[in-house]
């Protein structure tokens, strides 16, 4: 309440005159004093029409907050259930090309030959395409404990710690390894 709040109902006594009766003075007080009352009442109605605004903002908000929370579980969901969708429809043909050379009855060793290869070469390009690629260290190169796994360590006349061999090659898939390349390595002499 402001000092000129305070200030009302003596400054009611005050205006009244000497020559008004105590009831004319009590009167023009509780005038005030209801004047002040239906002030502080509209106030109070105010605040209360203000909460209850804020009260509804704060609820929609939080609920707007659960469901962007939910649509966004929802979608790694859908992102760990379908994310291999598009590699498995690359790896398609490879199938199809698989069972249609299993149907074929009296295939020569050449036309197996022919047929397996061209299963790898769309193996190999489905994989690419997925960015899934090997890892072929050729020999003399370093070893790379990351890319590589020493599977043994030979006696080689190249500079130690370097690869002698390939056993099977590795792959990684966007610069994070699926499997490192099988290799031997060059002893310390």
């Amino acid at each position: 309440m402001s000092d000129q709040q305070h200030s009302a109902p003596q400054n009611a006594a005050a205006t009244a005159s000497p020559s008004d009766s105590p009831e004319a003075v009590e009167a023009t007080m509780a005038a005030h004093a209801a004047d002040e009352l239906g002030r502080l009442q509209n106030e109070l109605a105010e605040l209360k029409a203000k909460s209850a605004d804020l009260a509804d903002q704060f609820l929609r908000a939080k609920a707007e907050a659960e469901n962007a929370r939910r649509r966004a579980d929802e979608e790694v969901s859908k992102a760990r259930k379908f994310g291999i969708e598009s590699f498995a429809e690359s790896l398609l043909p490879v199938a199809d090309s698989l069972t249609a050379a299993l149907a074929i009855k009296d295939a020569t060793i050449e036309q197996l030959r022919e047929g397996t290869d061209a299963t790898l070469r769309q193996l190999t390009s489905a994989l690419e395409r997925n960015k899934v690629l090997a890892i072929q260290p050729g020999a003399g190169e370093k070893f790379d404990p990351h890319q590589h796994q020493a599977i043994s360590m030979v006696p080689a006349e190249q500079e130690p710690n370097t690869i002698v061999s390939v056993l099977q090659k590795g792959y990684v898939i966007a610069d994070r390894v699926l499997r490192p390349a099988l290799v031997t390595v060059a002893a310390p002499k």
